[in-house]
């Protein structure tokens, strides 16, 4: 059976331009233009290179800076080939960000995959004062983003600055590694993580596919027990075959 595919990814988007009235918690008079992506980044877990895609890379942004079809293709590809999806606020974000532009370019939903979302595990078994990825990079001692302009940056890009595209890409490529970082210190923490064992003959961790595996004692069940393993290699736990109590 083929090794799981697990990709980690990012993807950066343009703001909404609208009118309104004011300056401060306006209601938005008419939208004069729809939010589009600017670019993603994304790396295969068992791999090293960290690939980074944006608008000018392709050939229609001379003529449309704003058309991101081939851009929602290449996702698209990547979500298709991907068994798990990891991203940081992914579940809420970047797929439903990416799923979006998907169906807009006529594009039919991608072969089935599971995600991982870092902030849900950060929110679910810890207490951090905040669960940004920044954050949670310092917390755990994996780095921090890239400091950058902010919107500047972002309007930078969408009038077509080439120095602040190549910064764009630096900075959502930098959010891929800070990510895996972040992942790899957290994932043995995922009690909900999909199961990767199913993917090698031998006997080896759900979660991280490690064989550095021990008997830890027993769980036990409403109606029996089972054998508990801990992987020596991201520390998750989980248990063997259920053994039935005997009445």
């Amino acid at each position: 059976m083929p090794a799981p595919r697990v990709a980690l990814f990012d993807i950066e988007t343009a703001p909404n331009l609208s009118w309104v009235w004011g300056m401060w918690e306006q209601n938005v008079i008419d939208v004069h233009t729809d939010w589009y992506m600017l670019s993603f980044a994304y790396k295969w877990l068992d791999g090293s290179k960290i690939y980074t895609r944006a608008l000018p890379d392709y050939p229609t942004y001379k003529k449309d800076k704003q058309d991101d079809s081939a851009l929602a293709k290449e996702l698209w590809r990547v979500f298709d080939e991907a068994d798990v999806l990891v991203a940081h606020n992914g579940d809420r974000f970047d797929v439903r960000k990416g799923n979006a532009r998907f169906v807009v370019h006529g594009l039919q939903p991608p072969r089935p995959y599971r995600t991982v979302d870092t902030l849900k595990l950060a929110r679910k078994h810890f207490k951090f004062d905040s669960n940004k990825l920044d954050d949670l990079g310092r917390y755990l001692g994996c780095g921090r983003k890239i400091a950058n302009t902010g919107k500047k940056l972002w309007l930078a890009c969408m009038e077509g600055d080439e120095k602040a595209w190549a910064t764009m890409r630096r900075y959502n490529r930098h959010d891929v590694e800070l990510l895996e970082r972040v992942y790899l210190r957290l994932r043995g923490w995922a009690t909900t993580h999909p199961d990767l064992s199913i993917y090698t003959r031998s006997q080896s961790c759900p979660t991280c596919q490690g064989v550095r595996i021990t008997q830890q004692g027993v769980k036990l069940t409403k109606t029996g027990h089972r054998q508990q393993y801990k992987c020596l290699d991201c520390g998750s736990w989980h248990s063997g075959v259920k053994h039935i109590r005997e009445m």
